[in-house]
């Protein structure tokens, strides 16, 4: 019988991750079952800096971005060895299942310590990209997406203002989801995706068609993973004399600020159906959202499949920018 849950948060932060650990903690005791914080993630585990957390230890934090257990990529924890030190640390402190929150690279992480050492493992999928299988969204997706707008909401006004072309870098390495969503309601002429390459001069054909429709201003969306904005901006004056054309990097103001009203229903919500799982005998699994329920999904349907970007939006920034 499960008695205590270890709890740690891994790889970039995410708004709601602390929305997350207060709901894991608070349905954990409402259980009679005891927690853990692990300070730093998988290299807190392997340095056994582990720590019990009460009701009080998370009052306070829903509102707060970040995450109080703080958090750090540690690629060492893919070294067998690191990871047997971390499992002998989880069993003298005497705790039986682990809730893992994090993004891509950590739901990987915890599926690949369940299979070596048979330890219950719980994910909850955390990540500003959305680039996770099998849940319509994660946690701090909605907030991240929130945050990009109201800065480009403010770049809109200067744009037009200036009659300017603003190209506007969001983030995203490997996948485009944050860049499709935020173009789409940002209403950008423009998105440019690492899933979906485009060549400068079709580009400039957008823009160049903007000019003609009687549009004073364009903005372009681009995923850092697909370029960088401020050789973009370039590369459009070159080929483009007098377009007066900017750009701007929104970095890691992404990451962090207040999560917003879906990021912390969504968060509570995968903290307490982590808990339950675990109780009710499942031992590596995500918890997610498909339409208005929230479910269950195998871990290893989790890192096994690909996520794919939806053309029918990428079609719809087209559409919505003539």
């Amino acid at each position: 019988m499960m008695k205590k849950i270890g709890l740690l948060t891994s790889g970039g932060d995410a708004p709601g991750m602390n929305c997350a650990i207060r709901s894991v903690v608070r349905t954990s005791l409402g259980m009679g079952i005891d927690v853990c914080g692990i300070k730093r993630g998988f290299r807190g585990l392997y340095e056994n800096d582990i720590m019990p957390l009460n009701a009080r230890s998370v009052s306070g934090i829903i509102n707060r971005g970040g995450t109080i257990l703080r958090t750090i990529r540690f690629p060492e924890f893919k070294q067998m060895d690191v990871q047997e030190v971390c499992f002998r640390n989880l069993k003298d402190a005497g705790i039986d299942g682990l809730v893992v929150i994090g993004g891509d690279g950590s739901s990987r992480g915890a599926h690949a310590f369940h299979n070596n050492f048979n330890i219950p493992v719980g994910f909850i999928p955390a990540s500003i990209d959305n680039d996770v299988y099998g849940t319509d969204y994660t946690v701090g997706f909605d907030t991240a997406v929130n945050t990009a707008l109201d800065a480009i909401d403010k770049i809109r006004d200067t744009a037009t203002s200036h009659e300017r072309i603003f190209v506007v870098e969001v983030m995203g390495r490997e996948h485009g989801f944050l860049a499709l969503e935020v173009a789409i309601a940002a209403g950008a002429e423009v998105v440019v995706l690492p899933e979906k390459p485009i060549t400068i001069q079709q580009i400039i054909n957008v823009l160049e068609t903007d000019r003609v429709r009687g549009k004073i201003s364009s903005l372009i969306v681009v995923a850092e993973g697909a370029g960088k904005a401020h050789i973009l901006a370039n590369e459009i004056n070159k080929e483009m004399p007098g377009a007066e054309a900017r750009y701007c990097v929104l970095g890691y103001i992404q990451r962090g600020g207040i999560p917003t009203y879906q990021t912390r229903c969504l968060a509570t919500m995968f903290g307490s159906e982590v808990v339950r799982g675990l109780l009710e005998g499942e031992k590596c699994f995500m918890t997610g959202i498909s339409g208005k329920k929230i479910i269950r999904v195998p871990l290893e349907k989790v890192i096994s499949s690909k996520i794919e970007i939806s053309e029918e939006k990428i079609k719809l920034v087209d559409a919505m920018a003539i």
